[in-house]
């Protein structure tokens, strides 16, 4: 089935954010969405509030069969096989479309587990790297939800350090199976599911993956683990004591299993991302509906104005992380977009789109991960004393939202990822990070000039966003300038400059969301433009803050001062009146009882 998002026109390059202005006709928003994946949505809202939380309860306490036939059920639906093609039973649609599913799924974290582990990484493996054998043998009884899919890649030694796996795999010598030995940690479905996409050393160097069945001699499934949160989720250790896989089930290259984990984690994380931003919406209609009911003092609390300000922020950040998902989604779309899927090197192409966005993915993982555990926080903070008490939702939702900052990499090592790459890229020529970061010190060290003016709405908001954009290059040119290429030795001051780089995507996102928002709607962008401002105003406050961490931390003496009187230059704006704009979202967020824009 063909694509029909209304996906930017041009393909834009990962990373180039920092350097590029964009125009709101580059970008794609919830407000782009077609028509298709408007219903495909109402599909899988229904599917949640009719299916899966009247069964929240048992799949809690462990019943599985539950959730074997909820994955059944979202088969039937189309929702597990969006990005399969429809050569093996799948629907073959966009990204934006998966995203859309994952944030309607999200609302009961547990199953949005089992069903993320299952259509995302348990599958894509097979989709981008599997023979037509494999693909035909598996994809459409996974994607029907007639078996159960799993990722194994980390280990009790090596979770976020993955290459350093123990488990290996040495061929028969008759050339016809791999037999593996190992044990793999903290796999999710692992108690029920039925295909493994298992990582192993070959001849204990080749990093490569297997399909691994469940019934193959020599794989048992250890017992459940009992977690903090995602209770509804089976996670289990993966042993395997000379299991016999047959060598027609190796998955891509010998020695090229990274390129696997690499890619498939790049997806999960824009879906966890998605995940992230439909349970912080929900947990902020809870809030709110708390709220206008709950009375201290004589009056409901949502009137008190602390109780308020955390509305807002929530509401807040919602609307950005809706922005940063599917701003990247869409840009992933136009890169897949691209692909001659006839071409023998289609699959390959498929693969670079997807790690051309490598940077903005980790991005999402690292800042959603984050929003949703402020949300989460706040909620249980309203409840007060009852947000503490199992009853009552803000206590799940709280356990639940803790892993996110987990899997699908750790946030440092996703903090890492985004620097690393950018780095990267700019060593190989293929961003032109040093050129820019030239140019700049140039022009700080030549001191204060007349800087272009911006012109149409939200000007203002856009110029703090360049300062931002300048504030990185700054605090990125010192480092470099110090450290050269042991930079990749200071975690510190590279997780700052991923800080100053998640922020700077997170507040451009949000200022082209609202002015696409005014270009097309007028007066309907108020609260849009409400939510931009008082993200810019504590995005700001983080990115000086990160700057300052890493100047303080390459220079002492006059050099320090001078460069801090740079910095002092270039954050300098003037600021949004954040409690009365905190005021006009919490009130129409009050009134609708919910998330809104409008």
């Amino acid at each position: 089935m063909a694509t029909t998002t209304a996906v930017p026109k041009s393909r834009i390059s990962g990373g180039s954010f920092l350097l590029e202005s964009r125009r709101t006709d580059e970008v794609f928003t919830p407000e782009d969405f077609t028509e298709q994946q408007l219903l495909i949505g109402q599909t899988a809202e229904e599917f949640t509030v009719n299916e899966i939380l009247p069964n929240v309860e048992k799949m809690e306490h462990k019943d599985f069969s539950i959730s074997r036939d909820l994955l059944k059920k979202a088969g039937d639906l189309g929702l597990s096989g969006v990005e399969i093609p429809e050569a093996y039973g799948g629907l073959e649609l966009d990204k934006v479309t998966a995203a859309v599913i994952a944030d309607h799924i999200a609302q009961y974290a547990g199953f949005a587990t089992t069903w993320g582990a299952h259509s995302g990484i348990g599958m894509l493996p097979l989709v981008y790297f599997g023979t037509e054998e494999q693909k035909k043998k598996y994809l459409p009884r996974l994607a029907a939800g007639e078996i159960v899919g799993a990722y194994a890649l980390s280990e009790a030694s090596s979770g976020s350090d993955a290459l350093n796996c123990r488990a290996r795999a040495q061929l028969t010598p008759d050339g016809k199976h791999y037999i593996l030995n190992g044990e793999k940690m903290w796999i999710t479905n692992a108690g029920f599911a039925d295909l493994f996409t298992v990582f192993a050393k070959i001849d204990g160097e080749k990093f490569t993956a297997f399909l691994v069945e469940r019934t193959f001699p020599g794989v048992s499934i250890g017992g459940e683990e009992h977690k903090l949160g995602i209770r509804g989720s089976s996670t289990c250790p993966i042993i395997l004591s000379d299991c016999k896989v047959p060598v027609e089930n190796l998955l891509g290259d010998i020695g090229k299993g990274h390129i696997i984990a690499f890619n498939i984690l790049n997806i999960g994380r824009f879906k966890l991302g998605a995940m992230c931003v439909g349970g912080g919406r929900v947990s902020l209609q809870q809030a709110i509906s708390y709220a206008k009911q709950r009375k201290a003092f004589s009056k409901v609390i949502a009137d008190f104005g602390l109780v308020r300000e955390k509305i807002a922020n929530m509401a807040t950040l919602i609307y950005v992380g809706e922005s940063l998902v599917y701003r990247t989604v869409g840009m992933m779309d136009t890169a897949l977009g691209e692909v001659d899927k006839s071409s023998a090197e289609a699959m390959k192409e498929t693969r670079k789109a997807i790690e051309e966005y490598a940077v903005e993915c980790s991005i999402i993982k690292v800042w959603a991960s984050e929003m949703v555990d402020y949300v989460v926080d706040e909620t249980l903070q309203i409840y007060g004393g009852y947000g503490f008490v199992e009853e009552y939702p803000a206590e799940r939702a709280y356990r639940d939202a803790r892993i996110n900052r987990i899997f699908e990499g750790t946030n440092e090592i996703n903090r890492l990822i985004i620097t690393g790459f950018l780095l990267k890229r700019a060593m190989s020529g293929q961003l032109p990070l040093m050129p820019a970061i030239k140019k700049l010190m140039d022009e700080v060290l030549s001191g204060p000039s007349l800087s272009e003016e911006l012109e149409g709405p939200l000007a203002a908001e856009q110029r703090v966003v360049d300062q931002a954009k300048k504030l990185g290059l700054f605090a990125a040119g010192a480092a470099t300038q110090k450290y050269m290429q042991a930079i990749q030795d200071q975690q510190e001051i590279m997780g700052a400059i991923a800080d100053i780089t998640i922020e700077t995507y997170a507040m451009e996102s949000a200022v082209l969301r609202a002015q696409k928002i005014a270009e097309t709607k007028g007066e309907a962008a108020a609260i849009p433009i409400a939510m931009t401002r008082v993200y810019l105003t504590q995005a700001m406050e983080k990115v000086e803050s990160a700057a300052r961490k890493v100047i303080a931390a390459v220079a002492d003496g006059d050099m320090l001062r001078t460069q801090l009187a740079i910095l002092r230059r270039l954050a300098k704006y003037e600021p949004f009146n954040s409690i009365e704009l905190r005021q006009q979202i919490a009130q129409k967020m009050i009134d609708r009882g919910k998330y809104t824009l409008a």
